[in-house]
């Protein structure tokens, strides 16, 4: 056998087979969608060759651990320690069977073949950072929202004119990325104007490795040449103050030349806590406007849209129950939907009123009284050993920090409060140290896989907790 070249096609499969489904029980495969274009390209002894359409999204692989995850799922699944190397693979606009493959340190000819022509124009209707599930045409508005609706609409059309810079903020799962993404789809549809779409954290990311790699002026370049700049979650720039001093340069560039600029966040600007009072100007220079939970009938249209999609449907007392008792956000009402779905089809029986009804208020309760940060710190605290009072002292050893900063986690994820009000709750913190112990939580979550099953303890007895 020849060791020099194997074929290692069927593990790559089940890999990304594999992964793809981690993210979806993570309720994260919108995150999977846009950033695992990776495609496998060639293999030999101990090695896979796989591409990516751009030197950022290669980037990406690498600041956001999928390279790790894919190594590790690949060691999982073939007891072979295979290393991974990504290339940079650009699609010619010609349709031609050879095209430019770019390297760090050089560029070589590489053979591709595609199975068909129209696959590529596909493949070219699609931004590679941007889910193109996220449209105007599948965004459900309403007169509460009308506004925040059109304001995107008209952002998208005139690029840069009256709407500019356009901010919308309001609680988590309101669609306030849908929207955004929307503005960056359409856009790329009509336009060729270079769109940029990254998230606050990533950004920081980002500019933190620029520092590190001595690569800050390829950063200020790449952001400066951009025609429409999406930035999701800007409250996560909080306390940041060296990516606020370049997001504000960056934000005067842009808005000098008439450029796009469009963020999202959590609250008002005027309630974000350790952000430069410039910076937060321009962010309020333009349109800030809120999003809010549509009514019921709006959120039965949803529902309907949503089956639509699916190309199946509900009968009208099942919507009617999902949309009366699924008020939160529109995340969860989603969530619900696809839960539901997923139970008919994996039963394959008569699927009942009173099923439905069991589901909803077994997973999406809505009768139980909402999860408390009281109850929260209080199992935690019993769960580590520790007094309740500990959760909001100002003590700082490691044996009451660590569980402080689970008990974070625990209530960002659990609850609808946001960051400032959590920190409120544990003896006035400030939101930054919140947000800090939560990404401290996320990190050990990414570390080390047998403390997911500590927080799903710990999730259970609150859970338990409040219904007693």
């Amino acid at each position: 056998m020849n060791m020099s070249s194997i074929d290692y096609t069927p593990f790559w499969d089940e890999c990304l087979k594999q992964i793809h489904q981690e993210f979806i029980e993570d309720e994260k495969e919108s995150e999977f969608k846009m950033w695992f274009n990776i495609s496998y390209v060639s293999s030999h002894e101990n090695k896979i060759t796989a591409s990516v359409p751009s030197s950022y999204m290669n980037d990406q692989m690498e600041i956001r651990g999928y390279k790790k995850l894919i190594k590790e799922k690949l060691l999982e699944i073939s007891g072979l320690d295979l290393d991974l190397e990504i290339i940079v693979i650009k699609k010619n606009k010609t349709a031609s069977s050879s095209i430019e493959t770019e390297t760090s340190e050089t560029k070589v000819e590489t053979k591709h073949s595609f199975e068909t022509a129209s696959k590529e124009d596909e493949e070219k209707k699609h931004h590679p950072l941007l889910n193109p599930m996220y449209t105007f045409e599948n965004f459900v508005s309403s007169d509460e929202n009308e506004f925040v609706y059109n304001a995107c609409l008209a952002s998208a059309k005139n690029p840069g004119k009256g709407y500019n810079p356009l901010l919308i903020y309001g609680g988590v799962g309101l669609g306030k990325t849908h929207l955004m993404q929307a503005i960056g789809n359409e856009l790329y549809k009509t336009s060729n104007l270079k769109i940029i779409y990254i998230s606050a954290e990533n950004f920081t990311n980002e500019f933190i490795h620029s520092l590190q790699s001595k690569t800050q002026s390829q950063f200020k370049m790449k952001y400066r040449k951009a025609d429409v700049l999406l930035i999701d979650d800007i409250h996560f720039f909080q306390g940041k103050e060296g990516t606020q001093e370049e997001l504000f340069h960056i934000f005067n560039a842009l808005y000098e030349n008439n450029k796009q600029l469009v963020f999202t966040c959590d609250r008002p600007v005027s309630e974000l806590k350790s952000m430069t009072e410039r910076l937060r100007s321009r962010f309020q220079r333009g349109i800030n406007t809120d999003i809010h939970m549509p009514k019921y009938e709006i959120r039965c249209a949803i529902i309907e849209h949503k089956m639509k999609l699916m190309g199946k449907t509900l009968p009208s007392e099942i919507v009617d129950l999902i949309a009366q008792n699924i008020q939160t956000n529109i995340r969860d009402l989603e969530a619900c939907l696809n839960t539901i779905v997923s139970y008919a089809e994996l039963t394959k029986g008569p699927f009942t009123t009173e099923l439905a009804k069991k589901i909803i208020f077994n997973t999406f309760t809505q009768e139980a009284s909402p999860v408390s940060i009281e109850a929260i710190q209080k199992v935690v605290a019993e769960y580590f050993n520790l007094n309740y009072s500990d959760m909001k002292s100002k003590k700082r050893p490691k044996n009451i920090s660590f569980p402080r900063q689970v008990a974070f986690y625990l209530a960002s994820e659990m609850t609808e409060y946001s960051t400032t009000e959590i920190g409120q709750e544990f003896g006035g913190r400030d939101h930054s140290t919140v947000m800090h112990g939560c990404q401290k939580i996320v990190d050990k979550l990414n570390s080390d896989a047998s403390f997911e099953e500590t927080i799903q303890i710990l999730m259970k007895k609150i859970k338990e907790f409040k219904k007693e």
